[in-house]
């Protein structure tokens, strides 16, 4: 039996957490079955490539400096298909989606695109054009119940739209118990770290996630804090980060394609985000037995049932994050209960090999 060939189109292959997902469900597909390929535009943002290549898939890069060339690609897309004798182009985030439909419109061949994001939260020209196109192609997915209603809602589409949860890997991401990130970093063995992993734009809220950190550390002077990432709000952050004092407190290792050593250093990973559809790293911290403490932003709340499984506060009272924290710090029992029960969810319901078997599913139905 020939495989079905797959082809998956993304924007760019930096560490967000759509491309982040690419080489991990890659190593979990069945190659028996199923062959894939990647295409994306921005060379700079290549960070998953290797990683991709290195699982078997097959990546190629059309150049493209902005989204009006971006879309004129479509005809090498369409080219690539039938050099390649692809069944099925799989879509991630709206002006790849936008490129797909084109493809789809010209050939036929079935499109599939995830919306990892709220629709309300697009510009208004990104949500326009994604209203106009969306039913130009065969079936979409929201990665939360949240990110699904916010496209029934805005759109209301004629194509199918499912909820197909994110996940993780779980045998990757499971904690060793030791940390040389501490000792690079000189953290003392018996303070408590406080982490995030997250490109650096508006809606995760870092300004605020430093405010909460120098807050806590006026009642605890052993709390410390790692941010993994980059992007374009760095100057802003990591001036509010030396305004507040915080610069042998808080570390910035930058961007990572390895971040579980920064997992394995933290207790505790707080989220201050405004805004999210289902967060890549939180699922690899719970994995990795980082105890919870997060606003309820989008698909936030799906994963994290309040005092079960970590603790959320409202998204408009991120200030309240200071407090679930100390009071974490203050019972070191409820704090390790917690860490042991967020490894617990993930295995439970957000399993990489769950979503890739819902995945495959869906690809064996289109082809």
């Amino acid at each position: 039996m020939a495989k079905i060939k797959i082809l998956h189109i993304i924007k760019s292959l930096g560490r967000g957490g759509a491309e982040m997902l690419l080489p991990e469900t890659l190593k979990l597909h069945t190659k028996e079955k199923f062959d894939f390929h990647y295409i994306y535009f921005l060379p700079w943002k290549d960070q998953m490539e290797s990683a991709i290549k290195d699982a078997g898939g097959k990546v190629t890069c059309l150049e493209a400096k902005d989204n009006i060339r971006l879309l004129s690609q479509y005809k090498k897309i369409i080219a690539y298909c039938k050099a390649h004798k692809i069944d099925i182009i799989h879509c991630h985030l709206p002006w790849a989606g936008f490129v797909g439909r084109l493809v789809h419109k010209k050939t036929g061949i079935p499109v599939l695109y995830t919306e990892h994001n709220m629709q309300e939260r697009y510009h208004i020209a990104t949500k326009t054009i994604n209203k106009f196109t969306f039913n130009s192609q065969s079936l979409a997915f929201g990665v939360s119940q949240d990110v699904t209603n916010s496209i029934n809602k805005n759109i209301q589409p004629k194509i199918p739209v499912k909820t197909l949860l994110n996940g993780v890997n779980t045998e990757s991401f499971q904690s060793t118990g030791i940390s040389e990130i501490r000792k690079e970093l000189g953290i003392p063995k018996d303070a408590i770290v406080l982490g995030n992993v997250a490109v650096f734009r508006f809606q995760k809220r870092l300004v605020e996630w430093l405010r909460v950190i120098k807050k806590i550390r006026g009642q605890h002077s052993n709390v410390y804090g790692i941010i993994v990432g980059a992007g374009p709000l760095e100057e802003e952050i990591k001036k509010e980060w030396k305004d507040l004092g915080l610069e042998k407190v808080v570390f910035f290792p930058g961007l990572k394609t390895d971040v579980k050593p920064y997992f394995e250093a933290m207790d505790i990973f707080m989220m201050s985000s405004s805004f999210e559809g289902l967060p890549i790293a939180l699922l690899e911290a719970m994995s990795m037995e980082c105890a919870l403490v997060s606003t309820d932003a989008g698909g936030i709340k799906e994963v994290i049932r309040n005092k079960k499984d970590g603790l959320v506060v409202p998204v408009d009272e991120w200030e309240e994050l200071s407090g679930s924290v100390q009071s974490l710090i203050n019972n070191p029992e409820e704090l390790n209960r917690l860490k042991l029960a967020a490894r617990k969810r993930v295995l439970n319901s957000f399993s990489l090999q769950r979503m890739v078997e819902e995945l495959e599913a869906y690809y064996v139905e289109m082809s």
